[in-house]
């Protein structure tokens, strides 16, 4: 979800504005106070006043479009409450593409053991 925001970030600012981090930074709060759902209208709009083209907005577009869709599972505010831990989009994928590439071998068996040993 943050690089989507950091893609967003760089179609108004430079990549080591700190206006961007300020920008960003506000809206990545808002997201984890459960509020992703009202940051993207903001940002559908945003491009709008330097009057980007569709290709130049598209990043923005994509990031609000990502925020709106898997609202119900950006519920930070009550995953922080319960204590569990905010993974990284890196590293989600980084265990997805593991589990898949070591367990979803065609013909492969696993048993219980196994499966829980990888």
């Amino acid at each position: 979800m943050i690089e989507y925001l950091w893609k967003a970030a760089f179609v108004f600012y430079y990549q080591t504005s700190t206006q961007a981090e300020g920008r960003e930074s506000k809206r990545l709060q808002l997201i984890l106070e459960g509020k992703s759902s009202s940051v993207a209208p903001g940002m559908r709009r945003s491009p709008t006043l330097p009057k980007l083209t569709p290709q130049e907005r598209k990043p923005v577009d994509t990031c609000a479009r990502y925020l709106l869709n898997n609202a119900k599972y950006l519920k930070y505010d009550d995953y922080l409450k319960a204590g569990f831990p905010i993974p990284r989009g890196v590293i989600e994928a980084a265990c997805r593409h593991l589990i898949i590439d070591r367990m979803d071998i065609t013909r492969a068996r696993w048993s219980m053991r196994g499966a829980e040993a990888v």
